[in-house]
């Protein structure tokens, strides 16, 4: 009898977004999950091993999406979940109504990007009025995504 709980309509490959590492394995401009937000590691430390116990790594870290700063304490024997961080470059084709649309290498055009905000975001809008070719560069990590630099494309 089929059991109505499980569901194989979806063809997920079962990718995982994070992989484990050992904590005393990771390193300064490595990318780590702490407070399970992907940061890159921007500052780390171990101290010595007590009478009891493990090293410890101090871990300060900077969320790749919102620039916000995260510190962990974690053992240096035990592991540590880091996100795949993927980065794409896309060329800007238009903005409307706060998205950027983007076209890929191959032709493919996606309009699910939102226009970032700041000074990147303002940087994007000048060039794109002032008619430049730009590529756009966008990180995704734990199906999040957001545009982290532009440069002139390059003819």
């Amino acid at each position: 009898m089929a059991d109505p709980d499980l569901d194989f309509t979806t063809g997920d490959a079962g990718a995982s977004s994070t992989y484990p590492m050992q904590c005393s394995a990771l390193r300064k401009n490595g990318h780590v999950l702490l407070k399970g937000r992907p940061c890159r590691i921007v500052e780390m430390s171990t101290s010595k091993t007590g009478k009891h116990g493990h090293a410890k790594v101090h871990l300060v870290g900077i969320d790749i999406f919102t620039g916000k700063k995260y510190e962990d304490i974690c053992p240096s024997t035990h592991n540590m979940d880091v996100p795949n961080v993927k980065k794409t470059e896309l060329q800007l084709i238009g903005i409307s109504e706060g998205y950027l649309s983007l076209m890929s290498e191959n032709g493919h055009v996606r309009d699910d990007i939102r226009l970032p905000e700041g000074d990147l975001g303002k940087e994007i809008e000048i060039r794109f009025s002032a008619g430049e070719d730009v590529m756009v560069s966008i990180l995704s990590a734990m199906e999040e995504e957001a545009v982290v630099s532009i440069k002139p494309m390059g003819k």
